[in-house]
């Protein structure tokens, strides 16, 4: 090797030398980085077919024409910026120096997308601020944040993830499509937690870049993205202080290696994101604390007043004089209010101590299928009261890791509101097994034909003292506090439960637990 060979091999920039019709005569390893074909490609070939846009290629070969010609203009030794293709097809900015020695044309040029990408965030970052700053609800605030990655940075598909407890999910709250292109199999509307591109993410608490989607095995959506042509995919956290909210996730169109450029960039976007969220749950919050003390007020009234005034009120009848089946009778009307009481009473310490952490999970093995038949067997008597049938599918065993009293109060609590809430001479059912798409995990199932909960209510049912509609219709006592109680036994177990979509009438809830305790 020369010494001018040797000093071309290791520049950085990308030189390629042309004759003045056009054919390649050198072309350095740089080069070969930048456009994707190597050299022994490249030599003999033209070079505005090989890396000219084709919108460009008339104006490029005219600029070959005049300076082949002794008409430099004022291509020679000026930056010049332009568009080259790729070897896979994309485009990248390029920005080159011409000179020119006998018939023979020398570039230098490098690709200068990440310096575009810095300068078009700075309009990007005013684009959300003034977005953030301006929109009336938090939806319209991610979509506008989408909407300015997807058309100011050219990112075909952005999405923005929040983590919605009440569903123990991922939940696309915004995406934008600027290609609108068919997403079919790509557009989930929510995602489990650990799962793809955005639950990593989530899970992690930080930046996670896929280079290539068809390659990653543990994207669920590969499939999908190859269809549609979606290659690189980055995600980035979105934070309020510690906790992580969720991630803002971008897809282009090829594969790209990580740019720690591009990462910083986006983390500056989903900083913004996440203030704006503390500053609106915050507001939220206050809004919570007022209607929980309504709600709170509500059920002291009604829950707590009306026991306590059947106890009063059937104790003042009682006298020496009354007969003794009279008497057994409103000591049976006492003791049913006193367990009203009483159980409302479990229900709040046993709430403040799950929610405080101070109520220690005891995990051991256990069978879960036994213990589900027990809570069944104890579930009957009241369910047959009602005529209602109890179904079952369950294996013989199921063995997990968990805290039996803790899952037996679960699985008592579910069965005990499927009995509440299902009319006479309706069905429940109970089904558990190993999960079918989680490897490692189980599922259990409690359905009936009751009542049902309305669709738009459901995100609202995990909290503390709500109570569906239906139920308050149908006069249905109830301290709004048992799913609460519930879902915080089966997160303390790192598992998750949600109600299921139902064509029919009646409620599904569906618990998925690990079945074995999982470090977090």
């Amino acid at each position: 090797m020369n010494h001018s060979a040797a000093v071309l091999a290791v520049i950085s920039e990308a030189y390629v030398a042309v004759t003045g019709d056009g054919r390649v005569v050198e072309w350095n390893p740089a080069a070969e980085a930048t456009f994707g074909w190597t050299r022994d490609q490249a030599i003999g070939a033209d070079v505005v077919r090989l890396i000219i846009a084709n919108r460009h290629r008339d104006s490029y070969r005219e600029a070959l024409r005049r300076i082949a010609g002794g008409d430099p203009g004022r291509f020679l030794e000026r930056r010049l910026q332009f568009t080259a293709i790729h070897r896979d097809g994309h485009e990248l900015p390029v920005e080159t120096i011409l000179t020119i020695t006998g018939e023979v044309v020398h570039a230098l040029a490098h690709d200068v997308s990440v310096a575009l990408r810095g300068s078009r965030f700075i309009m990007v970052e005013a684009a959300v601020l003034r977005a953030l700053a301006e929109a009336p609800s938090s939806d319209d605030a991610a979509v506008r944040v989408v909407e300015a990655l997807g058309v100011r940075m050219g990112w075909p598909v952005c999405e923005l993830w929040l983590f919605d407890p009440d569903r123990a999910a991922l939940i696309c709250i915004a995406r934008h499509n600027r290609a609108r292109r068919d997403l079919t199999g790509f557009a989930l509307p929510e995602m489990a937690r650990d799962s793809g591109l955005p639950g990593a993410v989530y899970r992690d608490g930080r930046p996670h870049w896929v280079p290539d989607l068809a390659a990653d095995a543990s994207s669920p959506r590969r499939q999908a993205a190859a269809r549609v042509g979606l290659r690189v995919a980055v995600g980035v956290p979105i934070r309020s202080g510690p906790q992580v909210l969720g991630a803002l996730c971008v897809f282009g169109d090829r594969a790209e290696k990580s740019d720690t450029t591009l990462i910083g960039l986006l983390s500056g976007l989903a900083a913004h994101v996440g203030q704006y969220l503390e500053r609106r749950r915050a507001e939220e919050l206050a809004i919570d604390l007022a209607r929980t003390k309504d709600e709170f007020l509500t059920l002291v009234t009604h829950e707590l007043r009306n026991p306590l005034a059947v106890i009063l009120g059937t104790i003042a009848l009682l006298d020496d004089d009354i007969a003794a089946a009279e008497r057994h009778r409103h000591l049976g009307i006492i003791e049913t209010s006193a367990k009203r009481l009483s159980v409302m009473a479990d229900d709040l310490l046993d709430l403040a101590r799950l929610e405080s952490g101070s109520l220690e999970i005891r995990t051991a093995e256990l069978d879960l299928a036994g213990l589900l038949h027990e809570s069944i067997t104890s579930a009957v008597i009241a369910a047959s009261a009602k005529d209602l049938t109890v179904r079952t599918d369950l294996p013989a065993r199921l063995p997990v890791t968990g805290d039996p009293d803790r899952l037996r109060q679960v699985a008592d609590n579910l069965l005990a509101n499927a009995v509440k809430y299902t009319p006479r001479g309706g069905t429940i059912t109970v089904t558990a097994g190993p999960d079918a798409d989680r490897p490692g995990w189980v599922t259990w199932a409690v359905a009936d034909t009751g009542i049902g909960i309305p669709p738009e209510e459901r995100s609202r049912l995990f909290r503390r003292f709500y109570r569906a509609s239906t139920a308050v219709a149908a006069k249905i006592p109830g301290t709004g506090l048992g799913l609460v109680i519930t879902r915080t036994i089966i997160e303390r177990h790192h598992g998750t439960i949600a109600v299921a979509d139902t064509a029919g009438p009646g409620t599904t809830f569906v618990v998925r637990l690990p079945r074995e305790p999982l470090t977090r």
